[in-house]
């Protein structure tokens, strides 16, 4: 069972890497943030068998295929949920939106390695951050705003309205659509210190 271990001391991060090719950028990101960062991989997880208390957070990457595929990702949420902060990043957001009922369908238009201005609302991981700040996508579905279900809503969308971020109304969970850890994103590391920040404010900032 792989079990990769980036930093030790800071807050602890389970990191459910979805074998996208952006994983270790963002392990990167939170562990120069001070994170202690454990990276398994999506396919070789016996969810029963983590320990809630051995993480105080937990991101769901981004990886290929649909959220319906990633069956691993919807298992951490049921594990995770209520217990500690869950942040999802591309696939993730889009298991987040489908885990609690939401609809996954076709982007209105494909974005793969294209920027956008993303507007949100200054809340959660958006905290101080410009609005809009330029981001980039890599992405092909969407979330829907129409068919979010009532426990979530949505915090940030794109000029052309696509939602660019969701969070759960009364549980610590987030999700982006947008890859804040990708070259030509601003404001990536403020986004993921906010986030870091709600797991330990006196380690993360």
């Amino acid at each position: 069972m792989t079990d990769q271990q980036v930093r030790l001391g800071g807050p602890r991060v389970l990191v459910v890497d979805c074998r996208d090719s952006f994983v270790y950028t963002i392990v990167d990101y939170l562990a120069s943030l001070g994170a202690a960062v454990t990276i398994r991989q999506a396919d070789d997880i016996a969810v029963d068998e983590l320990e809630a208390g051995d993480f105080d957070g937990v991101l769901l990457s981004p990886g290929p295929g649909a959220p319906a595929q990633a069956a691993t990702s919807h298992a951490v949420i049921d594990r995770f949920a209520g217990v500690v902060p869950i942040l999802g990043v591309c696939l993730g957001h889009q298991v987040i939106a489908e885990h609690y009922g939401g609809m996954v369908e076709r982007a209105p238009q494909l974005r793969h390695g294209e920027t956008s201005r993303i507007h949100h609302d200054g809340t959660g991981v958006f905290t101080g951050l410009d609005t809009p700040f330029t981001a980039t996508r890599y992405h092909s579905l969407a979330v829907p705003e129409a068919d979010l279900p009532e426990c979530l809503r949505v915090t940030a969308r794109s000029d052309s309205g696509v939602v660019m971020g969701i969070t759960h109304r009364e549980l610590p969970i987030e999700g982006v659509q947008f890859h804040p850890e990708a070259i030509l994103s601003e404001s990536g590391h403020d986004l993921f210190a906010n986030w870091l920040a709600a797991l330990a404010p006196s380690v993360a900032g």
